[in-house]
């Protein structure tokens, strides 16, 4: 008897697969998307599209399709949409093709919205309710009813009323005559305000973090203001976990306490590794940062940076004064070992500022005490008694003031950003200083995409300065004026060009004019090209010679950040000739 049966089941096993086809291939018209594309998917059948089915599944779930059709089209307001169809084998494949006439759409006739007195006279429930009330005259469609109708639920919540009740929601549809009537109704109670703000899981004194707070007890509850503090606290770096939330189960008498957990991020952060760029050449760098130094929220970095031609070892004390401008107190020292392509220098900086936000700017007031030695007009490995190069000493004490301020829509890849930063220096006269000098320093940078699907990107860049001094051979190199290198005129060195000496070496100039035009083509999503034109000197007095370099360059995306391979050449220049490579990887402002 096993062997008749294993030969049935055998049997039967062919027969299913021989009744058993690839797939189902379906096909809508008379619409057009979004009525296609929800058509297609609310029909059981756009399942099989790969998967095998057999006979029988095909022709029962074509008898349901035109119902399910239908019933896909009504949240778009079409609710007397015919629907016929076609079936045919072709091969080993079923063609479903269905014919759709949607008919005349439902339009929304009426809209009432019934709020609370207090709730309807907030601008932001204003808005929210006149989206529901502009429905009215337009096809009805219940995606758009949803979201208009959760945003005012939405915005009573973010406004306080954390008691508010949907007490009715109907849309009354009327087929004879294609209306709809929407019909919604809140109950929102009353609009609570804050009680204490509780802080559990800090490691700082008390009061510290009430700095951070955007608003006072008695104000009343908003959701964006516990967005902006939790944003805060983030930003403060102290803390692996934030979370802000309303203490509902200890509201009462229209007054909730906030409740912020947190959990301290890891104190101390090392960092480290290899770096490269034509500015610098190779080179390894190394921080210790103490997110916290006490109780009181001090912060200390420290960072050492060894490259072919750049040394600085610098340390940085702040003390944060949290608030609405975000204030803090710095004071710091570096020491930087500085070769370029006509200068050396050593110097040791001191620098005690203030730091805060003003008017959407960040704005920093501070003072500098800058000491050691330098050459410039050197080249290459020349002794420093050759002729025509300059060597100095000096020491001076200046004050500093600038601005800075940028947006951009994503700080990793910018499609549409700008970056504008303006610096002051002055001495006090001579008083603590070998010489007396001003200067005005101001950079800007644009970028904006353009073209299919953003592909290309235009960036344009400038840069601008100028310095009076009663004695510019006092100046060190980084208060002088150069030109070229990666963020300046490509296609020369760095700092390789400026105003000469007598002995015709390039020693720096009084002013600065630096203009830069370039244009990107991404491939994919991570890969593109560049070709660029940047133009520009350094020069003294009147005496404007700009020089024009112009190149083309190779853009990767990488996981580090954005990596910049140029190749630059300069144009129509007696001096300087043959292709300079440039290396620059960091964001884009």
């Amino acid at each position: 008897m096993r062997r008749p049966r294993r030969r049935l089941s055998l049997l039967l096993l062919l027969l299913l697969a021989s009744q058993a086809h690839a797939g189902v291939r379906l096909t809508v018209d008379g619409v057009e998307d979004p009525l296609k594309t929800a058509a297609i998917a609310g029909v059981e059948l756009s399942q099989y599209a790969t998967r095998e089915v057999s006979d029988a599944q095909v022709r029962r779930l074509y008898e349901r399709a035109p119902g399910q059709v239908k019933s896909a089209l009504e949240p778009y307001g079409y609710y007397d949409a015919s629907v016929t169809g076609d079936l045919q084998q072709v091969g080993k494949d079923w063609q479903v093709t269905l014919h759709v006439q949607p008919g005349e759409p439902v339009k929304v006739t009426a809209v009432d919205v019934q709020l609370d007195k207090e709730a309807a006279q907030l601008a932001p429930l204003r808005r929210a309710k006149r989206a529901l009330e502009r429905l009215k005259g337009k096809p009805l469609n219940h995606g758009a009813y949803d979201a208009a109708r959760d945003a005012l639920s939405a915005q009573l919540t973010a406004n306080g009323f954390l008691d508010a009740r949907l007490l009715t929601h109907r849309v009354e549809v009327t087929r004879a005559d294609h209306s709809a009537a929407i019909k919604l109704a809140w109950q929102a109670g009353p609009r609570y305000r804050y009680g204490q703000v509780h802080f559990d899981g800090s490691q700082f004194n008390d009061g510290f973090l009430d700095r951070y707070v955007p608003f006072k007890s008695g104000d009343y509850f908003s959701q964006n203001q516990l967005l902006e503090l939790q944003q805060a606290l983030n930003g403060a770096d102290y803390f692996a976990v934030v979370n802000v939330l309303p203490d509902m189960d200890a509201a009462k008498g229209g007054v909730v306490d906030i409740s912020v957990q947190l959990a301290p991020a890891k104190r101390t952060i090392y960092t480290g590794g290899p770096f490269i760029g034509t500015d610098t050449g190779f080179g390894v760098r190394g921080g210790m940062e103490r997110r916290w130094v006490n109780r009181r929220g001090h912060k200390w970095k420290n960072e050492l940076v060894v490259a072919q031609k750049l040394k600085t070892l610098s340390t940085l004390y702040s003390i944060p004064l949290p608030g609405d401008n975000q204030r803090s107190y710095n004071v710091g020292a570096n020491f930087r070992d500085a070769n370029t392509a006509t200068s050396q220098s050593r110097t040791l900086e001191l620098v005690g500022n203030e730091t805060r936000q003003w008017h959407g700017w960040t704005r920093t007031l501070g003072v500098h005490a800058l000491s050691g030695t330098f050459t410039v007009g050197k080249r290459g490995g020349e002794p420093d008694n050759t002729p025509g190069i300059e060597r100095g000493q000096s020491t001076l004490v200046f004050g500093e003031a600038a601005l800075t301020r940028k947006q951009a829509d994503n700080p990793d890849f910018v499609r549409r950003g700008w970056l504008l930063s303006v610096a002051a220096r002055s001495t006090a006269g001579s008083l603590l200083s070998d010489a007396s000098f001003s200067q005005v320093i101001a950079d800007a940078k644009w970028i904006r995409a353009f073209g299919t699907r953003s592909r290309n990107r235009l960036i344009l860049r400038g840069s601008a300065g100028t310095t009076w001094t009663n004695d510019f051979a006092a100046l060190p190199p980084q208060l002088r004026f150069f030109a070229g290198g990666d963020r300046s005129v490509r296609g020369y060195g760095y700092q390789a060009i400026g105003p000469r000496n007598s002995a015709d070496r390039v020693i720096g100039g009084h002013n600065l004019l630096v203009a830069s035009t370039e244009v990107e083509h991404y491939f994919t999503r991570n890969w593109g090209m560049a070709a660029f034109v940047d133009t520009g000197n350094a020069f003294s007095g009147t005496d404007y010679r700009p020089k024009i370099g112009a190149g083309l360059g190779l853009r990767w995306r990488s996981p580090v950040g954005m990596i910049r391979v140029d190749l630059g050449t300069p144009i129509h220049d007696d001096r300087a000739h043959g292709i300079q490579l440039h290396l620059v990887i960091g964001p884009d402002l």
